[in-house]
């Protein structure tokens, strides 16, 4: 059975046209699914005969919610999906005053291995279709009742490791026929598969670029993240000015404070060394406790005292608002084997 939701509209027009249907039909069909529809009933203004056809081919496949979590705190949403073939990924739905935004995953696990992060402890299991990624919106959407118009690729999964699934996943969601939603309320996040930025820049210019950076120098970041073992810093950073002088857009690094592992004043002005006169904005995120890790988070104190140092020395930086920290649905504490919780 094709999932109707991994197909771009050219795509929907060919499989049509190879059912005998003008191109109309393909979107009228494509309209429906991003309005959320479970059944080929649902898709009034399309024939009876068209609608039987696809039920006999097609599917539409909506991830199934297992459990939905939501924050005492700030009403922040974390729901648990399962996937037809068994498995289980989360999203995190979250309320803000420009709109609504979703954290979605791109894989089931993660290979990349990073120490701190949730979602990399079981491993990676399998990538994900354009339309499981885009199923966990309209599931989302569903639940809520509430439209969705900022999307971040940030939940389990690194998105460059499943690249051409995650750009059919963007094609989809910004189409005008669809949901619609801009370039530039997009944000994809890697942990710095440098091969890929600038094909990333190239594909995607108005999509944001997030990079997980977490430490100033290898030595530091290949303990805390392997990848860097593949990209060190020197090729990242040059990767990442490449990519602001080609499309002319910030870069966002992330960076998780650590306590007594990359917080202290010297750590802050060895990132303000790296970063210096690049387009870019940093992100501080105090660590959000996965206890397997061991990792302690910093305080208050020193992540404001590490903001300071970096904006005095020309570089843009924000203590993130964590949304949903007490239902584990915060950055870094997604992971794959939360099905067993629910089940």
């Amino acid at each position: 059975m094709i999932n109707l939701l991994d197909l771009e509209l050219n795509k929907m027009e060919q499989l049509l046209s190879d059912m005998g249907q003008p191109k109309f039909r393909a979107k009228q069909v494509f309209g429906w699914l991003y309005k959320g529809v479970s059944s080929f009933d649902e898709m009034s203004n399309v024939p009876a005969v068209l609608r039987e056809k696809l039920a006999e081919t097609a599917e539409i496949g909506l991830p199934q919610i297992l459990k939905v979590q939501q924050s005492k705190l700030d009403g922040t949403r974390k729901y648990l999906f399962g996937l037809k073939d068994g498995n289980a990924i989360e999203s995190v739905f979250m309320k803000y005053k420009f709109g609504n935004s979703i954290c979605v995953s791109s894989q089931v696990g993660c290979r990349m291995g990073c120490k701190f992060c949730a979602s990399t402890l079981g491993g990676l299991l399998r990538n994900l279709t354009p339309g499981e990624i885009a199923g966990q919106i309209l599931a989302a959407e569903k639940d809520t009742g509430e439209r969705i118009s900022h999307v971040v690729i940030m939940g389990t999964g690194e998105p460059f490791d499943n690249y051409d699934n995650v750009a059919a996943f963007i094609r989809i969601i910004n189409d005008k026929n669809g949901l619609n939603i801009g370039m530039r309320n997009i944000t994809v996040s890697t942990c710095g598969v440098v091969p890929m930025i600038s094909r990333f820049g190239e594909d995607f210019p108005q999509v944001n670029l997030a990079i997980s950076l977490h430490a100033t120098n290898n030595e530091a970041r290949s303990s805390m993240m392997p990848v860097n073992k593949a990209y060190p810093m020197e090729q990242l950073i040059a990767a990442c000015r490449e990519y602001g002088q080609a499309t002319s857009r910030r870069v966002t690094f992330e960076y998780t404070l650590v306590k007594g592992v990359n917080d202290g004043p010297k750590d802050a002005a060895a990132l303000a060394g790296l970063l210096r006169g690049m387009l870019c904005h940093v992100n501080l995120i105090p660590l959000n406790v996965v206890k397997e890790t061991g990792f302690e988070t910093s305080s208050k104190s020193s992540a404001i005292e590490f903001q300071k140092i970096l904006e005095a020395k020309g570089v843009p930086a924000t203590i993130r608002r964590e949304l949903g920290d007490d239902i584990d649905a915060a950055c870094g504490q997604l992971r794959l084997n939360a099905h067993n919780d629910a089940l």
